[in-house]
Parts: structure tokens; C-alpha cells; sequence
């Protein structure tokens, strides 16, 4: 089954790869780079999985594939301030594309004050830790949990989520 990845994001990539490598079907994969057709910052878990459907989508379509995932990242204000969001979709060409969301924590205000501003989070997470390229390693995540949950475990456990739900449609 060929599996189109509606990214070039190296923790994503990776995050659906591992998560599919525990199957017993093969699977191949490639990567696109698709748009979410959402703001480069999604402010909301609304906008937030719209992002991930848009992406699904998009890569089942450009990939001829039998599976699209999208992912996607953004954050969501709570009543204890900005929390980062993330969630996924799997599409198919039978099927309403199923969704999960994942792990959610509260950034720090400094952090929030800039994402209000409008500013996105990978480089103002770039910023922050003095590095380049958070976004496509452990992510702001990894940072803020001190490596304990990386951006690929946050996504790989939404990955988890849609394959579970595949499968169970299919049951």
C-alpha cells in the first residue's frame, strides 16, 4: 500500500513511518510538500485539524497513494494560557478522513506573548533556545518537556491513533 506523507518535515516523515513499521502489511512512502490552506500558525484545535484534513487530503490526490496523513502543529489558548496543539488525519478515497489529536502543554508567556503577536512558533522557538531548526527535530515540545516527549513522539502517537481507527473502520 503506498502511503503519501503530506510533508517533507523530517520528524513528521519519520513519526508516520514508525508508526506504520509496526503493521503486518507493507507499506511504501512518500513525502510532499502540501499547503494546510490554514494560517502558517493555526490558533485554534479547529484550525488545527483543518490543517491536518487539508493536508490528507491533498497528498491523496498528488500521491495516487491508498493512504493520505496529514499532520499539524499549532496552539490553542486555555484558560491557563497558550497551549501547543498538534493533530493528525488519515484519508483514504472510500472514507471521511478519520482524526486524532495528541499531547497538549502550556507555553511558556514569553513564548505566548510572541504567538499573539503573530509570530510563528518554529522560529520564535529558534529564538528562544538560541538554535536553528527546532521544528524539525524535537520540537518545542521536546524542548519544554526537556526531552522527555520529542515532536516524532507527540506525532507518532497520533499516527498510532489514525492507524487504530483505520483499522477498526476496516473490521
Amino acid at each position: 500500500m503506498l502511503v503519501g506523507i503530506g510533508t517533507k518535515n523530517p520528524a513528521k516523515v519519520k513519526a508516520v513511518k514508525d508508526g506504520f513499521a509496526q503493521e503486518d502489511l507493507r507499506f511504501l512512502f512518500e513525502a510532499y510538500k502540501t499547503e494546510s490552506d490554514v494560517s502558517e500558525q493555526p490558533f485554534s484545535d479547529d484550525e488545527t485539524a483543518k490543517g491536518a484534513i487539508n493536508r490528507a487530503q491533498s497528498v491523496l490526490g498528488i500521491s495516487g497513494g491508498d493512504i493520505g496523513i496529514g499532520l499539524e502543529g499549532g496552539v490553542m489558548e486555555t484558560p491557563f494560557g497558550l497551549a501547543l496543539s498538534n493533530w493528525g488525519a488519515l484519508a483514504t478515497n472510500t472514507h471521511p478522513p478519520i482524526i486524532a489529536g495528541g499531547a497538549r502543554i502550556i507555553l511558556p508567556e514569553s513564548i505566548a506573548e510572541r504567538l499573539r503577536g503573530r509570530e510563528e512558533l518554529g522560529p520564535v522557538m529558534d529564538d528562544y533556545c538560541q538554535r536553528e531548526g527546532i521544528r524539525h527535530s524535537e520540537g518545542a515540545i521536546g524542548i519544554l518537556s526537556n526531552g522527555k516527549i520529542t515532536r516524532h513522539d507527540m506525532f507518532y502517537h497520533v499516527v498510532r491513533l489514525l492507524i487504530g481507527q483505520w483499522q477498526y473502520r476496516k473490521s
